[in-house]
């Protein structure tokens, strides 16, 4: 074969072709295209395979940078001198040129792609049959070292483009493998190579670049973040464009390209977030029934965008969640009510509270539609609810609760409601200091305050925690007593001693009331059962007037002032009549501290009572305060010795804690007798019992 190349090349040309200088490689090349164009008129394509076979491998593949040289001019040369016979030799000349694009020297590498132009240029659409290679070459060839090369494969490049625009054998199935998987290449020069690609490709009519966009989305959107702004900007363009022709193309593939945007949506970058979630806005507005089994995903990504730092990326945000909650779609079409669930469990342990609380409008709307696919999942979300009780935002706070009450609809998911709300209270008694009137009055007003307040007891009236019980009522006491959202049960109590549904409201409170002393008290004078408020008074111990009693008693002097207490205050005019009304509020005074702010007001405020002595008879017309004659059918006596004995255990409890205490403190004692520099371990249990670890209800932030 070799014989035959040099039977049709003289010696001198193949000299001249491997010369340093370009003049006499060029004037050998164009000898080599004169006999190539002799032999391809003869029809000898036998010699003009040995004369490419010569300059592949007597000069391509040759050691010397000037051999090379000459081997690609004089194979463009041999192209040229085939011309239209060029297709059937392409196997044989391309892949000498095409692996000179990864030549050490820039000078062989600048040449091979002018011999890939001028061939390209000779065989035109018979290129399309090696363009993988040839754009594989190309892809490396613009990220080369030398700018000469660079423009050199600029224009080789622009050919090309030429050549797929005009063809109609481009195959894109082919092309897009190759595409992806250079998408994610961070070379600016490649990212500019590949943005250009797919604009040209797109521009075509007969290539449905968009079918395709799945493969090679994720890509685009990664070169938004990219530190030079032309290539964001080509990225944005060729985005832009795409988003046009998805909204005006009948047949997309949504759900592939949904979870892609999903993922972008949550971008450190500001214009990736922004691109992502425009996109994701569009796609809710078109994707119809496709987007039904990604609306999970896609919630998922919206909502933190709700509160993202930028205000534009918000607006879009929030639209896109109302368009996606106004859709009504159905669990039988493949609307997974448990994933969005899970998506808004999720998001309401974000740190944003505008996302907090969408996630709670989600939960709420998902309630109002979709209630017993909801309430299969309820345990799933009950315990998260709970927990967001304790959130620093009032309003979530209050969205929580609406949440809850729609859920407690039904009589069991309302007594469970309770108990766990009572043991959250438990457990974390900063939720009751900080939060418990605002959980207990919303509570009363979506749920039916005497319900609620009924079922409360039931299950304080249980409560194995002494202390706990005792807090707790103090607590359920206070807000009855201050409440505005109360005020119709107060004004029920009001009538305990006049008919049955008083009498059984404050009965059914009573119970669980007598774990504080306070308490029944309070709910005592509010029902207007004065007698037997005196008779509680009367029947208080030394172990029952402590700390936190008189800081409850403090508390209750000062309400007595309040609108609250106003018919109280007004009954008063009349002492004969009331003369039980008196005979308690004595007994209150009796017990507070002379030097006391509370003694100082209430002894002020009888005496502004009319005078009148306890000597006198009393009359039997006092039957409507009250007092013995009137009791409604309700056996004081027995409900006085359950109150006691309810106290009793508390004393107890009382004398068990300080005993604990005590040999606590004797037991350290003993172990470091020399660190010891404190009181007396029996002062210490002298003192009332401590609740430092907790506060009393006397201190909740009402």
């Amino acid at each position: 074969m070799a014989a035959d190349a040099l039977t049709a090349i003289p010696a001198a040309v193949l000299r001249n072709l491997s010369d340093k200088l370009y003049e006499k490689r060029k004037n050998a090349a164009l000898e080599v295209e004169g006999i190539v164009k002799q032999l391809t008129a003869a029809g000898d394509h036998d010699k003009i395979t040995a004369v490419i076979h010569l300059l592949t491998h007597e000069y391509t593949y040759s050691p010397q940078a000037n051999h090379r040289k000459g081997g690609l001019i004089g194979l463009a040369a041999a192209t040229v001198g085939l011309s239209s016979e060029a297709a059937q030799h392409l196997e044989q000349i391309l892949p000498p040129v095409i692996n000179s694009f990864s030549d050490q020297d820039s000078r062989v590498r600048y040449y091979a792609c002018e011999a890939l132009y001028n061939i390209a240029k000779v065989v035109r659409g018979e290129f399309i049959f090696h363009f993988n290679k040839i754009f594989d070459a190309l892809c490396k060839l613009s990220a080369d070292s030398d700018p000469n090369v660079q423009s050199a494969a600029h224009l080789l490049d622009r050919l090309v483009k030429d050549i797929v625009t005009e063809s109609d054998q481009f195959s894109i199935e082919e092309f897009i493998p190759l595409l992806r998987e250079r998408m994610n290449v961070l070379n600016p020069y490649v990212r500019q190579f590949l943005v250009g690609w797919i604009t040209v490709l797109d521009s075509v009519p007969d290539i449905d670049m968009l079918g395709f966009l799945p493969d090679f989305l994720d890509g685009l959107f990664n070169m938004l973040s990219d530190p030079s702004l032309e290539i964001r900007q080509q990225a944005d363009s060729a985005l832009s464009e795409f988003l046009q022709e998805i909204k005006n193309s009948p047949s997309v593939d949504y759900g592939r390209m949904a979870e892609i945007l999903v993922q972008r949506a949550a971008a450190p970058d500001e214009f990736t977030r922004w691109t992502a979630i425009t996109w994701i806005n569009e796609f809710v507005k078109l994707g119809g029934d496709q987007l039904v089994p990604y609306y999970a995903d896609i919630l998922g990504a919206i909502l933190p965008c709700i509160a993202d730092k930028e205000e534009k990326i918000r607006v879009v945000a929030r639209e896109t969640n109302e368009e996606l909650r106004a859709i009504q779609a159905d669990p039988a079409e493949g609307f997974d009510v448990g994933a969005i669930l899970s998506i808004a469990r999720r998001q309401l342990s974000n740190e944003h509270e505008a996302t907090r609380i969408e996630s709670l409008h989600w939960i709420s709307t998902l309630l109002n539609r979709h209630r017993s696919e909801v309430l299969t999942f309820l345990n799933d979300i009950f315990d998260t609810l709970l927990k967001s009780l304790s959130d620093p935002s009032d309003q979530v706070v209050l969205l929580v609760l609406e949440v809850h009450a729609a859920i407690a609809k039904d009589q069991y998911n309302f007594a469970q409601l309770l108990v766990f709300l009572v043991h959250k209270f438990r457990t974390d008694h900063t939720l009751l200091e900080r939060r418990g009137a605002l959980i207990i009055r919303r509570l009363c007003v979506l749920l039916n305050s005497e319900r609620v307040y009924r079922e409360l007891s039931k299950i304080l009236e249980k409560e194995a925690d002494l202390d706990f019980a005792s807090t707790m009522v103090q607590a359920l006491n206070l807000i009855l007593l201050t409440s505005s959202e109360l005020s119709d049960l107060r004004d029920l109590l009001k009538l305990s001693l006049v008919n049955a549904a008083g009498k059984d409201f404050f009965l059914s409170l009573y119970s669980s009331w007598c774990h504080s002393s306070m308490a029944i008290i309070s709910l005592c004078l509010l029902a207007q059962a004065y007698q037997h408020a005196s008779a509680v008074i009367q029947s208080l111990t030394e172990e029952d007037i402590n700390v936190r009693f008189l800081v409850q008693l403090d508390k209750l002097i000062h309400l007595l002032e309040t609108p609250t207490f106003a018919y109280l205050r007004l009954q008063l005019l009349e002492p004969g009549r009331y003369i039980l009304l008196l005979k308690a509020l004595y007994g209150l005074l009796m017990l507070l501290p002379q030097q006391s702010a509370a003694f100082k007001i209430l002894r002020t405020r009888l005496k502004t009572v009319p005078s009148y002595s306890f000597n006198k008879e009393q009359p039997n017309h006092f039957a409507e305060d009250g007092s013995m004659n009137a009791e409604n059918g309700i056996n004081f006596e027995s409900w006085l010795q359950r109150f006691q004995q309810t106290q009793q255990q508390h004393h107890l409890h009382s004398k068990s804690q300080a005993l604990s205490r005590n040999i606590s403190i004797s037991a350290k004692e003993v172990q470091k007798p020399e660190e010891v520099r404190g009181p007396a371990p029996g002062a210490e249990i002298s003192r009332p019992p401590s609740r430092s670890s907790r506060k009393g209800p006397g201190q909740l932030h009402l």
